[in-house]
């Protein structure tokens, strides 16, 4: 039988709108017994790596989420490093503000170079970390990174400003040999470019750990530590481009392994507990995206075990900011989603709530959907009108329970603004 396009289209809006229905849940009777304001967010106490998920970026709620949960992680767990799924680099432009009062907000949010964070919610959270350290005790100021790799300019800035310190002649040679390697010019880099950056980047690695003792007693062991992670940061950016066929597997690796060595790096200054923020996709435990690579989030549940505590988000009503990275515009969409946990809590009064599965599975019911697999949000940074059509494009399945300890629910969610 032959179809014509247009019921072709008709058929296929009618099936993923019957498809979309069927994960509906219902309203549980005392739900609400088991939903936590965020500011009373409870972790127990032998977790050290704390995962926060944003279901979608492009939202005032999830972004200003991220004080909030930190101000809460702060109040209850001691915790004074915040980790953001950014450049490494860049971040250490805002460590620089926050703690030293080196720029302004607004031109520390723009070292990031990811337009997603260039917010007016992103520069109040950072405003509002360099307030708090302004009057906090050493030991208590809070500490910003960056676990991401996907930039040159400011690892590349960190390590040539090093050598300037302890090996001049270095500094000169590296400089010219980086020149061309910008955020602007690296997706213009032939393959054998490529290769070649990658054999200067070793030459300067080899070199540092040659010198370490030299170099270490004309600066100090932290700057030491930090111009070999920026080496690093550019290493695993080169190898990317190089290895463009496993990026996300390889970006999540990476992801992982940076948020060890910050981990390590602070524990090592006292502060034992990091709280880290990014995409669910990165967060949950299960690698549950259809791409089908090992997430951040498994990592380190291997590696942390009972350690490491993730906590989701999910929406129901959500307009959020995209790119159509066809177009390369950046516009609002609009999308409504249930499932049978988001629905469950349906009759709780507060916009935003959290929900910790532990507490939460006191009851038979909420247990049972915890522990069923079922579409959760999922909305990156690239965004189609088309992809409305189907959940399965703003979705992903998972076990709520096996990905995350904990959900925070949005129920109206709010686009933000990208500053020009």
């Amino acid at each position: 039988m032959l179809f014509s396009k247009k019921s072709f289209i008709v058929t296929a809006i009618f099936l993923s709108v019957f498809l979309a229905g069927c994960d509906n849940g219902e309203a549980i009777k005392d739900a609400s017994q088991y939903a936590t304001a965020i500011e009373d967010i409870d972790i127990p106490d032998d977790v050290k790596v704390i995962g926060f998920g944003e279901a979608t970026h492009g939202n005032i709620e999830f972004q200003t989420l991220k004080k909030d949960v930190l101000q809460a992680l702060m109040d209850n767990e001691n915790v004074r490093v915040f980790v953001l799924e950014g450049d490494f680099g860049g971040a250490q432009q805002i460590n620089q503000f926050i703690l030293n009062g080196i720029g302004t907000a607004e031109e520390a949010v723009r070292a990031l170079d990811y337009r997603i964070y260039e917010t007016q919610q992103m520069i109040e959270f950072v405003q509002w970390m360099h307030d708090y350290n302004k009057t906090a005790d050493e030991q208590d100021k809070v500490n910003f990174y960056g676990n991401d790799m996907q930039r040159y300019d400011y690892s590349k800035q960190g390590i040539l400003q090093y050598y300037e310190v302890v090996n001049k002649d270095s500094a000169k040679k590296y400089a010219t040999q980086l020149a061309d390697v910008s955020n602007e010019t690296m997706r213009e880099l032939s393959n054998s470019e490529l290769k070649e950056l990658n054999a200067i980047i070793e030459a300067i690695m080899i070199d540092l750990q040659s010198n370490k003792a030299s170099y270490i007693n004309q600066s100090s062991n932290d700057a030491f530590v930090f111009a070999l992670q920026y080496a690093q940061i550019m290493k695993q950016r080169t190898q990317l481009f190089l290895n463009d066929s496993d990026y996300m597997d390889l970006r999540d690796e990476y992801l992982a392994n940076n948020l060890q060595w910050i981990v390590e790096y602070e524990a090592s200054r006292g502060h034992d507990k990091v709280l880290i923020s990014a995409h669910n996709g990165h967060i949950e435990k299960t690698s549950a995206s259809m791409a089908g690579y090992k997430s951040m989030g498994q990592y380190l549940n291997e590696l942390y075990e009972k350690a490491y505590f993730a906590i989701g988000t999910d929406f129901v009503n959500n307009t959020f900011q995209a790119q159509n990275a066809g177009s390369g515009k950046r516009k609002n969409y609009t999308v409504e989603h249930h499932n049978e946990l988001v629905d469950a809590f349906s009759e709780v009064k507060d916009n935003i709530f959290y929900v910790d599965f532990e507490k939460a599975s006191e009851s038979a019911a909420l247990s049972d959907i915890f522990r069923k697999e079922q579409r959760m949000g999922n909305i990156g940074d690239d965004f189609r009108p088309w992809y409305k059509l189907s959940k399965m494009l703003y979705t992903i399945k998972m076990t709520p329970s096996k990905a995350y300890d904990g959900i925070i629910l949005v129920k109206e969610a709010t686009a933000t603004t990208v500053m020009e």
